[in-house]
């Protein structure tokens, strides 16, 4: 297990609150898999949910592997018991789409549980739940978004790299914000750049970058050397 809670408490600062009455949503990223993305995103939404006037929803954009769901049920020591399952929209719409569609709509295949007294909630995508010839794909408007800002106070989403998925690309502009996660000194620099710019050229803004310079750890708990926000 691995504590972040001081350098996520410095990501809280650095970014600040919610400026306007609805919610924001955060998007974390890397431009190749292994850098930690989906540690960092839960973190930072168990985090801000321990603070958070409104709910904070985690958002599971990988819809190939899902993962987040079962780290917090698995973790019941940081994020408490888990829920009862839930629809995850709140208006009956999706921020995916499956083709071909089917007898059920979109919203029926995603599901969310809370977590630390529902102050936290984390969605999964039921991809078992599809047709032998069902896929889902991204859906690039703003629908979704707008409905669970209504009430969340942050939306965190853990979206997969680059190197694997175009998720990121087609979800950046309907978000606020959107932060790069890097292990310091290692991996494709160019690549780093090169999904700064990507990001930038279809409308998303980078807040900056979150470094991680700690190796894999694996065993009892280990507070790593992560969590300062450069700006970029």
């Amino acid at each position: 297990m691995v504590d972040l809670t001081r350098e996520m408490a410095d990501l809280m600062s650095a970014l600040g609150r919610p400026q306007s009455a609805s919610g924001r949503a955060l998007m974390f990223v890397s431009a190749c898999d292994g850098e930690g993305v989906s540690t960092v995103a839960r973190e930072y939404a168990r985090c801000e949910a321990a603070f958070a006037k409104k709910p904070v929803w985690l958002v599971d954009a990988d819809l190939v592997q899902q993962g987040q769901m079962r780290a917090l049920t698995e973790d019941p020591e940081r994020f408490g018991p888990p829920g009862a399952l839930s629809q995850a929209t709140p208006d009956g719409s999706a921020f995916f789409t499956v083709t071909p569609p089917g007898r059920q709509t979109d919203a029926h295949y995603l599901v969310a549980r809370p977590f630390l007294g529902r102050r936290l909630w984390v969605t999964r995508f039921r991809h078992k739940n599809l047709a032998p010839d069902q896929k889902a794909r991204i859906f690039d408007r703003t629908t979704y978004w707008k409905a669970l800002r209504q009430h969340a106070q942050t939306i965190v989403v853990d979206a997969p790299s680059v190197a694997r998925s175009t998720v990121a690309l087609q979800l950046a502009p309907l978000m606020d914000g959107v932060i790069m996660v890097v292990s310091e000194g290692e991996g494709d620099v160019q690549a780093r750049i090169d999904l700064k710019n990507d990001i930038e050229q279809v409308g998303g803004r980078v807040l900056g970058m979150v470094y991680n310079n700690a190796s894999r750890i694996v065993g009892g708990a280990v507070r790593r050397p992560l969590g300062r926000l450069a700006a970029l």
